[in-house]
């Protein structure tokens, strides 16, 4: 299995906890903390992880 290329928010400061997200080679997307990238990978479908951003951006307030 490839490793996933991650990629992390450009609003992410240095030093700060933040969740990587990859595109999988199985139509998944990945998604893993920063402090520990090789810890936990959760796999979500797309339109899941389209609805979290949209329902997160929405809740900006």
């Amino acid at each position: 299995m490839p490793t996933p290329e991650w990629q992390k928010s450009s609003h992410c400061g240095e030093g700060d906890a933040c969740l990587h997200v990859a595109a999988a080679g199985d139509r998944t997307v990945k998604l893993t903390e920063s402090s520990d990238p090789d810890g936990a990978i959760l796999s979500t479908t797309p339109a899941a992880f389209a609805a979290l951003t949209r329902a997160l951006k929405g809740n900006r307030g």
